[in-house]
């Protein structure tokens, strides 16, 4: 081969390796990277539809949102009333009934059912409020899912949802 003179074959030996190395480093990072990635079976739970209609009055049901619990509550008038009625500030984390459900939907309460102090699940219905109680460190939450007593920074989390429906909503 001829060489010119900006060019000779270790030039080109040098290129080649390098375009080599190159293809196999990028080949190594490639599954690393890529177990980075949510797992399929979160990806799939992007969205639950919920069908409200077998859920009573006063029960509260627990159903499975991205690997976490979501509780949806279905209040009775005397649950809204009593979560209505304290005053915003006694409550350490001030949020309105009003702002944790949906317009025209007081009766459905919409919950990331777990406790915002150390990621334990409360009980429903148990407590000094009567609405969710976290057995493990003593976090009393009231019927809109607010926090009340113990240790808990914060109220339970209200997932984004929708009503696709009168009796059906969908979470996420």
């Amino acid at each position: 081969m001829a060489t010119t003179a900006g060019t000779t074959r270790r030039d080109f030996l040098y290129i080649a390796t390098g375009a080599a190395g190159a293809v196999g480093v990028a080949a190594a990072i490639w599954p690393l990277i890529h177990q980075m990635n949510p797992d399929a079976s979160v990806l799939a739970l992007a969205s639950t539809d919920v069908d409200l209609t077998p859920i009573a009055e006063g029960q509260i049901i627990t159903v499975k949102w991205r690997g976490k619990p979501v509780f949806i509550s279905h209040r009775s008038k005397k649950e809204i009333d009593e979560a209505r009625a304290v005053p915003l500030n006694q409550l350490p984390d001030p949020q309105p009934d009003q702002a944790r459900v949906k317009e025209g939907k007081d009766q459905w309460l919409v919950l990331v059912g777990v406790c915002t102090h150390l990621g334990c699940v409360p009980l429903g219905h148990q407590g000094d409020f009567d609405g969710w109680f976290c057995p493990c460190h003593g976090s009393h939450y009231d019927t809109s899912g607010r926090i009340r007593r113990g240790p808990a920074p914060l109220n339970l989390l209200v997932p984004p949802y929708e009503f696709v429906s009168d009796t059906s909503i969908r979470i996420g």
